[in-house]
């Protein structure tokens, strides 16, 4: 069992219910459970898809992860991929219809790209920016509009991640750092732009003061981090950087979801941060 949670990277799946939460709260809408369920179970194919293709590589560079190790068979974590992914499109269109099945078609479609082809090509960090940014649309319904500066936050952090992962066996270059510093940065701009827009609530300056916080926490989340790589640019340093820039999504999903004045649901977002910290101490997150 242990072998299965780590292929699938499973603390870092709790970074993934508030993208969903995020576009909800910026479109007006409720957050659906089910959405939340079907992003979780696309991200979860899409670690173990990237195991499996990289299968030949890790057996050099990570011969710790599950598939060169031989706790896990190649075949089996194919058949994982898909059958998360059949899973999670068929819960996206239990819980959001039509709509929502269209939008979940298009992420796990940018996730089999990435994993498939275009994760060591340029393209690849765009890549990766679009499938988390697909996640926050996956919550707003018909109002994409209105999400689309909170997609653009979230896709501009992930776009830092992914810059940052290249750089986990080789260690990270001036350029890697600059690129992820300016990617967080400009995330918690576009960020603090959605949450001024929508934070019309009744409790608007408690909702914009709310927001203010977690913006403030998810820089101090990943800003020291990534910038301790000037100095120590090891590779090690740089993984401990993709996990913290990993839960720094958090703060900045529930800076949306504040935003909107829904602060329990913010509150209650934040709780997955020590849960987060606690299992990626025991296991990979990336």
């Amino acid at each position: 069992m242990k072998a299965l949670l780590e292929l699938v990277r499973a603390p870092a799946a709790l970074s993934v219910p508030g993208d969903m939460m995020a576009g909800a709260a910026a479109a007006g809408r409720r957050a659906a459970p089910g959405l939340a369920l079907a992003s979780v179970l696309i991200y979860w194919a899409g670690m173990a898809l990237n195991d499996w293709a990289d299968r030949e590589a890790d057996a050099v560079e990570r011969p710790e992860r599950p598939i060169p190790s031989g706790r896990v068979r190649p075949g089996a974590a194919l058949g994982i991929a898909a059958g998360l992914t059949g899973t999670g499109l068929i819960a996206a269109a239990a819980s959001g219809g039509r709509r929502a099945l269209g939008v979940a078609g298009l992420l796990a479609g940018a996730v089999w790209a990435y994993d498939l082809g275009l994760k060591r090509t340029p393209l690849g960090p765009v890549t990766m920016a679009t499938c988390r940014a697909l996640d926050v649309l996956l919550g707003a319904g018909s109002r994409v509009r209105a999400a689309a500066p909170m997609a653009l936050a979230i896709g501009a952090h992930t776009y830092g991640i992914s810059v940052l992962g290249r750089a986990e066996v080789a260690g990270a270059t001036a350029t890697t750092v600059r690129g992820a510093l300016a990617a967080s940065t400009a995330a918690a701009c576009l960020a603090a732009v959605s949450c001024l827009r929508d934070g019309s609530s009744s409790n608007g300056a408690a909702a914009r003061a709310g927001a203010g916080l977690l913006l403030a926490g998810h820089l101090a989340a990943t800003i020291p981090a990534q910038a301790g790589l000037r100095a120590r640019p090891h590779p090690e340093q740089v993984r401990k950087a993709v996990q913290a820039s990993i839960l720094g999504l958090i703060p900045l999903q529930a800076a949306a979801v504040a935003g909107r004045g829904r602060l329990p649901a913010a509150g209650a977002l934040l709780g997955a941060l020590p849960a987060g910290r606690w299992l990626s101490a025991r296991m990979a997150t990336s």
